[in-house]
């Protein structure tokens, strides 16, 4: 029983901490929501199904190209298409999080944390150190969903009130979080600065070598982790002690 406490004790927390740390996305998630909505709104979708939309799929890239499918009345196939190559980034941050995991791990967490993993989600659960709580996740999700999918409708409502620069402005906080997420264990670990700074080189000349430009942006995200990953797993392997 009272190691069932301690459990308890223990999710409770990272339950509280997974909030705290969820409330600068959710913000960020808000504004560039609102953008996303501008563009469900183009497509003919009301406030209620943008809201529907963000709540089922949080993903801005995922979104937005289903909303280009809707625009151009498309089928669903090609929408489910093209929303799986949108989105196959994040198959390669669910098994990055799989690995952290305790092998005890019910498989509904697993299930249930597959629904938001996001960018900026993946980014605060993985760096966190030891064995991953499950609960912790849980916090963030509560608070950046209702944010993502509240700012969708709010950009379907606005519509085209606002001009679409200063719609964009907004999304800048998103990349404010991005640097808050990497710079600390940057600084702890120079492999992990090293590769940050890799990251980064690699992404501005991918975007603009031949065949490479020519790829989505997602795609060149794909083989650009899968390659420094790669790289970093074999010159710099990690023992279990140090996860």
């Amino acid at each position: 029983m009272k190691k069932n406490k301690i459990t308890l004790t223990e999710n409770r927390t990272a339950f509280a901490e997974g909030m705290r740390d969820g409330i600068p996305i959710g913000l960020g998630y808000l504004a560039v929501a609102f953008s996303l909505g501008v563009a469900a709104k183009r497509a003919g979708l009301t406030a209620f199904q943008g809201f529907l939309a963000s709540l089922l799929n949080n993903a801005s890239a995922g979104e937005y190209a289903g909303f280009t499918v809707i625009a151009s009345d498309a089928g669903y196939l090609e929408m489910a298409l093209m929303t799986l190559v949108a989105n196959a980034r994040y198959l390669l941050m669910s098994c990055a999080l799989s690995q952290r995991f305790a092998p005890s791990t019910r498989l509904i967490h697993r299930l249930a944390l597959g629904y938001d993993v996001t960018d900026e989600l993946f980014g605060i659960t993985i760096a966190r150190p030891g064995v991953l709580n499950p609960w912790y996740t849980y916090g963030a999700i509560l608070i950046a969903i209702p944010c993502w999918s509240c700012g969708t409708a709010l950009g379907v409502i606005a519509g085209n009130i606002l001009p679409l620069r200063a719609v964009s402005a907004l999304s800048v906080a998103l990349y404010g979080m991005f640097i808050a997420i990497i710079i600390p264990p940057a600084k702890k670990n120079r492999v992990v600065a090293v590769f940050v700074a890799l990251s980064f080189l690699a992404s501005f000349g991918a975007a603009r070598l031949p065949y490479l430009a020519q790829l989505s942006a997602g795609t060149r995200t794909i083989l650009l982790t899968v390659v420094l990953s790669a790289l970093a797993a074999a010159l710099f392997p990690v023992t279990p002690n140090e996860t």
